[in-house]
């Protein structure tokens, strides 16, 4: 594999306390694939109280800087930086440009992927 998408429910918080364990399974099988951590069902997150969307992607921030991951916040259902992962993955893989803005501020479905 070229990339592994770790994927946690950002509705779920339990989630992403697993991610630890993923990635440290994930890495013992393939140590070269690039890391994107990916909060999931970020139209039912953005309704939660701002407290708990910063608890949840400060987490989420500091997570995928130790793993040395992108993060990005989606929504299938609502089609929230569905295809700019996949961009981003092909982007990393192939050493090509991206020019995707970047979105750090909570509140809005971060998309982080240039620092790492």
């Amino acid at each position: 594999a070229v990339a592994i998408l770790f994927m946690f429910d950002l509705t779920r918080k339990s989630t992403l306390n697993s991610i630890k364990e993923w990635y440290r399974q994930g890495r013992g099988f393939n140590k070269t694939a690039i890391p994107i951590l990916v909060g999931t069902k970020y139209d039912h997150f953005v309704n939660f109280p701002i407290q708990d969307q910063e608890e949840i992607s400060n987490q989420a921030r500091r997570f995928a800087k130790a793993m040395r991951a992108s993060l990005i916040f989606s929504s299938t259902s609502h089609s929230i930086n569905v295809q700019k992962i996949f961009k981003i993955v092909l982007s990393k893989a192939f050493d090509l440009k991206c020019t995707i803005p970047e979105i750090e501020n909570v509140g809005e479905p971060l998309l982080l992927y240039q620092s790492v």
